[in-house]
Order: structure tokens, then C-alpha cells, then sequence
């Protein structure tokens, strides 16, 4: 299973310690001002990618004499520097992609990384956005073992399709069985597992699940 974490541009005190990552990652890749990031962090990227304008001229040659392979874009481009990362990784044949640096800073940004998942969702891809507060995830129908884990002990499920169907809920303070929930609803809010592992399925639609920790500020 090829694991591959990509970093983006946001703000660097919403991204948590990435050497605690690195156990299972194949494959580092900057996107933008990312790979400043993670030369920051100690780590070379394998792949640095973007047009580079969120850096200066300086930064820029540091991370062409550094990464251990660098792509440059125009500004002006269709996709931007995330999708141009997501797109190396999928080339690469990742089946799972940690994305960091995806939120906390600009709103259009941050949902259209929640949207990008979907994208991963669709390809049969696993796709993961991890920050200092959250754990974001995509699931299609199925059913699912979630394990506990300390850093995010919250756990919410929202509809990212308009409705999901047959929601059931098993190991977890709040319990449900074959429920419906749709956009706006609130029910499976904020929710804590009971043991070491819990169960959670659904019958249709796409579901959101965060996993989620109080930050102090």
C-alpha cells in the first residue's frame, strides 16, 4: 500500500508535528509554499509542485536545490497547486493521501479541499485531512470499525450528500440504529466511543466523519 502525504500552503500553526507521520508515509510532496513547510520540519520533499507564488525568489531556489524533484507551473492554470499535488500522488499509484496545510487559513480553500476528497472518494483512493484539530474523512455505504484515538476523541458524522440513509451506530456514548439524517441536521454531533473500537454503517449516501479535539488558543 503506497501512502503518500502531501503539504500545502496553510497556516503553519494549523499543521501538527508531521514527523509523527513519517512511520508509513512513502512519499513527501510541497505543494507551493508547502515545501517550505516541510524543509522547515526536517523533511526533504520528494516532490516539490505549483507556481511557487506564495514564496519568494530566494525561498524558491532553496527548495529547487533541496526537493528531490521539482515541477513549476504558471499562475495563470486551471488547477490549482493542491490538485496539481493530488494529481502526482494518484500518477504515483497512492491508495491512501494525507493531506496537511489544507485548512485554517482562506474558507474557499478549505472547502474545496473537503470537496477534493470526494474526488479521492470516487477513485477509489483513501483521503485523509489531518490538522492540530481535526481528522477529516469521506465514506461511501459500507460498514466501518473506527478505533479510539486520543488526539481527536470527538467524532461526528455529517451528510456530505444531501441525505444518508440507514445510519447505525454501534461502541459509542450515543447509540443509533437504521436513523436518516440530511443537510442541517445535528444529530450525530460531537459523539465519544465507548471502548477502544467502535462500529458505525450507513446504507446510502456519501458521509462525512470528523474526528476532533479542543484547541486551546
Amino acid at each position: 500500500m503506497s501512502t503518500i502525504a502531501i503539504v500545502a500552503g496553510g497556516p503553519k500553526q494549523q499543521i501538527p508535528q508531521l514527523d509523527d507521520f513519517c512511520t508509513g508515509v512513502t512519499t513527501w510532496i510541497g505543494a507551493d509554499q508547502g515545501a517550505i513547510t516541510l524543509l522547515d520540519a526536517g523533511i526533504t520533499p520528494d516532490l516539490a509542485i505549483g507556481d511557487f507564488d506564495s514564496i519568494t525568489d530566494s525561498q524558491k531556489e532553496i527548495v529547487k536545490q533541496k526537493a528531490y524533484s521539482f515541477q513549476e507551473y504558471p499562475i495563470e492554470k486551471d488547477e490549482t497547486d493542491l490538485e496539481l499535488a493530488i494529481d502526482s500522488a494518484i500518477a504515483a499509484g497512492a491508495n491512501k493521501i494525507y493531506l496537511f496545510g489544507v485548512t485554517g487559513g482562506r474558507m474557499d480553500h478549505g472547502m474545496v479541499s473537503v470537496q477534493l476528497l470526494y474526488r479521492l472518494l470516487k477513485d477509489s483512493v483513501e483521503g485523509v485531512i489531518i490538522d492540530q484539530a481535526n481528522l477529516i474523512q469521506l465514506y461511501s455505504p459500507g460498514t466501518y470499525h473506527i478505533k479510539e484515538d486520543k488526539n481527536y476523541p470527538n467524532i461526528s458524522f455529517l451528510p456530505f450528500s444531501k441525505q444518508i440513509f440507514g445510519i447505525s451506530l454501534e461502541g459509542f456514548y450515543y447509540k443509533l440504529s437504521n436513523a436518516d439524517i440530511s443537510w442541517g441536521s445535528t444529530l450525530c454531533i460531537s459523539n465519544k466511543l465507548l471502548l477502544e473500537k467502535g462500529t458505525f454503517s450507513f446504507n446510502e449516501g456519501i458521509l462525512l466523519v470528523i474526528r476532533s479535539r479542543d484547541v486551546l488558543i
